[in-house]
This record gives C-alpha cells, sequence and structure tokens, in this order.
C-alpha cells in the first residue's frame, strides 16, 4: 500500500518537468514532483543560455531552472528530491518507490529525459560547459570565429558538425573508425563543406584547458598506430547519442536516475 496517494505525480525536474508542474498546480491539481537526484536536467550543465525567451541578457543554466522551480512552487507545486527506485503501473493508483517510500498516483506524468552520451574522461566531465557541449544548437554561438572539434560518427554528428560552420572558422570531426555509421546522404553533405575535416580511427583521450580559463585543444590517440597528436580548438562537441531516463519503467528492478 501506498504511504501516501496524490491526485498527480511528475517525475522530471527538467524544462519539461517544471512546465507541467506549473500548468498542473495553476489548475489546482496540487502535483507532487520528483526531482531525482540531479534536479533540473541537462541545463545544469549549460552556462550561458542565450537563445529562451524572456532572458535578453542570457541566464545561466542552473540559475534558469532555479527561476523555473520558483515559478511552480509560487503555485503551490510540492518536490520530493529522491531517486525512484521502482514504478507499478499495473494497478491504480500507480506505485512509485522513492528511497523507500511508496507514493501513489491517480495520475503520472513521465518526463524523465534523456541524458547524453560522454567519453567519459576526467577532463570531459570538468570542461562541461567551459568549452565542452552535447548540443551545437545550443551552444554554437558561443564559439564564433573559432575551431570546434565534433566527437561521432553518426547522422547527429553529421548535423552539430554542419550547423557549427554557421559560427567557426573550422570544424574537425573525430571518429573512431575509418567508416560512418551516418546516412550516406548526410555524410557527403558535410564532407562537401569546406570548413569541414574528418580525422579517422581516433578518439580523444584528454580535453586541455583550464575550468574557467575555456577549452585549448584536445589530445587524440590513434587507434591503428597508437600516435597521439594534439590539435587545437576552443570547442569540443559530443554527438555520440542520447540514452532516454525510461529503464525505470523497463525493468522495474533498475534504478530511475537524473532528469536529464
Amino acid at each position: 500500500m501506498a504511504d501516501e496517494v496524490n491526485r498527480l505525480v511528475i517525475l522530471g525536474s527538467g524544462p519539461a518537468g517544471l512546465t507541467a508542474a506549473l500548468y498542473s498546480a495553476r489548475a489546482n491539481l496540487n502535483p507532487l514532483l520528483i526531482e531525482g537526484i540531479q534536479p533540473g536536467g541537462q541545463l545544469t550543465i549549460t552556462t550561458e543560455v542565450e537563445n529562451y525567451p524572456g532572458f535578453e541578457h542570457g541566464i545561466q543554466g542552473p540559475e534558469m531552472m532555479e527561476v523555473f522551480r520558483r515559478q511552480a512552487a509560487r503555485f503551490g507545486t510540492r518536490f520530493v528530491t529522491g531517486e525512484a527506485n521502482a514504478a507499478n503501473l499495473r494497478k491504480r493508483p500507480f506505485e512509485l518507490t522513492v528511497d523507500g517510500k511508496t507514493i501513489g498516483a491517480q495520475a503520472l506524468i513521465i518526463s524523465t529525459g534523456a541524458t547524453a552520451k560522454l567519453m567519459g574522461i576526467e577532463s570531459e566531465k570538468r570542461m562541461m560547459g567551459y568549452g565542452v557541449s552535447a548540443c551545437a544548437t545550443c551552444d554554437a554561438a558561443f564559439f564564433k570565429n573559432k575551431e570546434a572539434v565534433v566527437v561521432g560518427g553518426g547522422d547527429t554528428a553529421m548535423e552539430e558538425a554542419t550547423f557549427l560552420t554557421k559560427f567557426c572558422t573550422k570544424v574537425t570531426i573525430v571518429h573512431r573508425r575509418d567508416s560512418l555509421r551516418a546516412s550516406k546522404i548526410m555524410a557527403d553533405r558535410t564532407f562537401a563543406h569546406r570548413k569541414i575535416k574528418p580525422i579517422w580511427d581516433s578518439v580523444v583521450t584528454e580535453v586541455l584547458g583550464l575550468e574557467q580559463d575555456k577549452v585549448t585543444g584536445v589530445r587524440l590517440k590513434n587507434l591503428k598506430t597508437n600516435t597521439e597528436t594534439v590539435i587545437n580548438c576552443a570547442g569540443v562537441f559530443v554527438a555520440i547519442g542520447h540514452t532516454p531516463n525510461t529503464r525505470l519503467f523497463g525493468r522495474p528492478t533498475r534504478r530511475w536516475g537524473s532528469t536529464r
């Protein structure tokens, strides 16, 4: 049995979850929002946001999400900071287990978002938001008249690289193999651009630069020859895909983590 039953529960505290909370709270639905272990979603790892209406001078990602949260709270949204470990959607009310406590929901909004796949190196994490990004559409304008590196070989990487050419003087695509996963039409279009150059059979082993002082380059390792090289750049865009945060519902024993 649930320890409490709520009229509406929202899973996820990114922009979608907080928008749902704002609308439902104003509709007197008294929503309960489960924030996850990283409240705020992917915008909490973004520095300046300049393309959201209403903030003409830009705003820091974490600050923006705090504004969203305060607005939702103003109308009565309740918050639980915790991790949903299990979900039972086969009965009504629905039941969610959050840090050992069972929460019931007559209605459930799932806005857990997705998590960008990253390279998994320490310097990438340290420089995230200081020149490392997983979204060219979000951050390309910060690299006007500078050089950038895109990591990946699928359609997403091709799209990111092509978009970056509107701002950057040079875009280097680094791919771990000598062939792409991207569709032929996307690859042909991408490499026809004079600003885009590929580096094959290579991985990024280190992002160079000091936090707050921005990225200065990347160290690459050729997987066939084991040789290392350094190329200069101001931005590193990781485009190796996203993982939907839906594992909780596919396998109830698995954990639901941050809202990204």
